[in-house]
């Protein structure tokens, strides 16, 4: 890897999206309203406190990987990438630089949505803030990492789409969000524990009762950054030098 090339990817990136301020505010706001048309549904602070902090890593995790996977899609069918792999810079450089990128908006994103829920939604957490701002942030991270990964199989945008149910829906219902993984069948547990969002959900229900950061939050929260970095890894290897 070479630092100089990912960050050149880096600011390729980012130029791309400063052009188009419209679709980067409705990025950056969207788990915000989400959160706040969910605070007005619940009408009751503390239900919304027992469900927020869980959807806090979903709606970010949801929202990029959707916009990954679509806009690295439009850069392979367009041939941004295979143009870009015909230069001496690595795999790894294209997709960390991908990450960078669109990983710097999912900071701003996860910041603003927990700002506005502890602040003005009524969001009671007995853990620290920084510690839920830093697993919702791997959270997104991890969305981020999948959509780079599963573009290298849809050929258009519709496809890519339909990687949401796939990929996502699955995790969205057996993290824990609904029912505790403990008093699932046998079968539907195994299947909890080896999705990563059930470790990013674990992790903030135990920042949103407890204040401990014990050895359980801190594997859960590597667990998460480890399968982020895994699918990293393995978009880089879809990367093609030329289109088949």
């Amino acid at each position: 890897m070479s630092s100089t090339a990912t960050f050149a990817t880096f600011r390729r990136i980012l130029t791309q999206l400063r052009h188009d301020p419209r679709a980067v505010a409705l990025l950056i706001a969207m788990p915000t309203v989400l959160m706040v048309l969910l605070r007005f549904v619940l009408n009751s602070a503390q239900r919304f406190s027992g469900i927020a902090p869980a959807l806090l890593g979903i709606f970010p995790f949801t929202i990029m990987f959707l916009i990954t996977s679509i806009t690295t899609l439009r850069e392979r069918t367009t041939g941004t990438l295979e143009r870009l792999m015909t230069m001496p810079i690595g795999k790894l450089d294209l997709v960390f630089g991908y990450a960078l990128a669109f990983g710097l908006l999912a900071v701003v994103q996860v910041t603003v949505a927990v700002s506005v829920s502890l602040a003005w939604l009524g969001l009671a957490i007995t853990g620290s803030m920084w510690t839920l701002l830093l697993i919702t942030t791997l959270d997104a991270l991890l969305g981020t990492a999948l959509g780079l990964f599963v573009s290298a199989f849809a050929r258009t945008e519709f496809q890519a789409i339909q990687f949401m149910p796939v990929i996502v829906l699955p995790q969205f219902l057996l993290c824990g969000l609904f029912v505790p993984r403990g008093a699932m069948g046998w079968l539907l547990n195994a299947a909890s524990d080896v999705l990563p969002l059930s470790y990013a959900v674990d992790a903030l229900t135990q920042v949103a009762r407890s204040a401990e950061v014990d050895g359980v939050l801190l594997r859960n929260m590597l667990i998460v950054a480890c399968c982020a970095v895994l699918a990293l890894v393995l978009g880089a290897a879809t990367l093609r030098r030329r289109t088949p």
